[in-house]
């Protein structure tokens, strides 16, 4: 035996070992999905990848992973951090692959969270204003030399509401506060909008989806005056409006796009698709500042980074033939949940095999919906509303609190619980709502078991 092969049939038993571990499962696995319950269960491709795409995947983990350095360095792979930056790597706001988290004190740092800025109006292609001297987005930290834009925390406000039974829940709400301006107050008519880093399993999947099948689903009435919308986006590559489809208001066409914006906005990375740095014209030092390449994210880089994220596998739902979880599955989809949370879709053509003609069950209808003025940002985003969102997927949701050690739902982290996130639905998702808070208790027991199955 070769050690390439050798070293296959290790990984396959490890793996064995640890789905054992993991726990009863169901006796079929969904299509795109991995029996895995450990902390590592958001970090597996899928399977049946070629050994030139296990490759790839490789180095795109390892690029998720790398912590970025100023320019100019040694090793000139992994330089041209900043000048403006956030963290210094992509699995800093997306811990094991898991989503980010909120500070819970005022003077607490956002490590895995960031702020999203403009002003009133759009730019040129029909997207946020950027601020004239701070951009769209919040850059914390600064190279040497380069002063970073301020310091971003939350003051949180709450409310209790009474449950049939007389439960009580006591609900949180951030307030953002910006302070330490590094180049000067942003004036009154910034907007702000708040957002922990989201789960990167399963993308390539849902962008296998055919925009076809979703604006069907678009068309189709819904109960309880529910209609979602595509969002139509700038496609940087394209140089044209496509529908969106990924970030909290699905602002970005596709997952190379997303990777090249986040590289740039959260790293300060340029690419091909993003060449300029992240500097405003009022910002002189950040833009005399050496630069790690042109660009410093190679075209190559980001193709693996790409291929990363888009063979990433979803855990496969826990016990789903447990009686609480089938009971709490039934009154998901009684009181309204699956207008929104579309339990299953069917991928379409694809870049990679893996992703051909699968049957994947994401609960997402990859829509933007009136959340109602509770979750409003009020920062409108391309045809995004302030008060819009897109549904998230709940895949993987339920290993959520054991992968990234801490509980946070929401696009800004503020349900500490499942059933949290549930009481924050308004808008469209109004009645829903109501029908979870009037169930009685071992029904709402019932369904956040199916939602922890997941």
């Amino acid at each position: 035996m070769t050690p390439t092969l050798f070293a296959r049939h290790l990984a396959t038993l490890l793996m064995l070992m640890c789905w054992a571990a993991s726990g009863p499962l169901s006796a079929q696995t969904p299509e795109g999905t991995v029996p895995l319950a450990t902390r590592d269960a958001y970090s597996q491709p899928l399977p049946g990848l070629s050994d030139s795409e296990q490759a790839a995947f490789a180095r795109g983990r390892s690029l998720f992973r790398q912590s970025w350095v100023v320019a100019p360095a040694r090793d000139d792979k992994v330089d041209g951090l900043g000048p403006l930056y956030n963290r210094l790597a992509c699995a800093s706001c997306h811990t094991r692959n898991g989503r980010g988290k909120a500070p819970l004190a005022p003077d607490e740092r956002m490590q895995s969270m960031l702020v999203r800025l403009s002003v009133p109006g759009k730019d040129a292609h029909g997207g946020p204003l950027p601020h004239p001297v701070y951009g769209d987005q919040l850059n914390e930290e600064g190279i040497p030399g380069v002063p970073g834009e301020g310091r971003a925390g939350l003051r949180w406000q709450s409310h209790t509401v009474r449950l049939n039974g007389g439960e009580r829940v006591t609900l949180r709400k951030p307030v953002v506060h910006i302070s330490e301006w590094g180049y000067g107050p942003p004036g009154p008519h910034l907007l702000t909008s708040a957002r922990v880093g989201q789960p990167v399993y399963g993308l390539g999947l849902l962008q296998a989806v055919p925009v076809a099948s979703v604006a069907a689903h678009a068309s189709k009435p819904q109960p309880d005056g529910v209609k979602g919308q595509l969002n139509q986006v700038w496609d940087a590559s394209q140089q044209r409006t496509l529908p969106g489809r990924f970030g909290w208001k699905a602002n970005q066409p596709n997952l190379r796009q997303q990777n090249a914006g986040a590289s740039l906005g959260d790293l300060g990375l340029t690419s091909t698709l993003f060449a300029q740095p992240n500097c405003t014209p009022r910002q002189h030092t950040c833009l005399s500042t050496p630069s790690g390449g042109e660009p410093e994210l190679s075209d190559g880089q980001l193709n693996d980074l790409t291929t990363y994220l888009s063979l990433l596998a979803v855990p496969a739902q826990r016990e789903p033939d447990a009686p609480q979880v089938r009971q709490g599955q039934a009154l998901f989809n009684r009181i309204g949940c699956a207008a929104c949370h579309v339990p299953q879709w069917q991928t379409g053509s694809a870049n990679f095999a893996a992703l051909v003609n699968r049957t994947i069950a994401p609960y997402t209808d990859l829509l933007l919906h009136d959340m109602g003025a509770g979750l409003a940002d009020g920062r409108p985003d391309f045809a995004a509303s302030g008060r819009q969102w897109r549904t998230p997927a709940l895949w993987g949701i339920g290993l959520s609190d054991d992968i990234g050690e801490h509980s946070g739902f929401l696009h800004d982290g503020r349900a500490r619980s499942l059933q949290e996130a549930v009481l924050w639905h308004g808008g469209e998702a109004r009645h829903a709502r109501q029908r979870y808070a009037a169930l009685p208790q071992g029904e709402r027991d019932a369904l956040l078991a199916f939602l922890r199955s997941l």
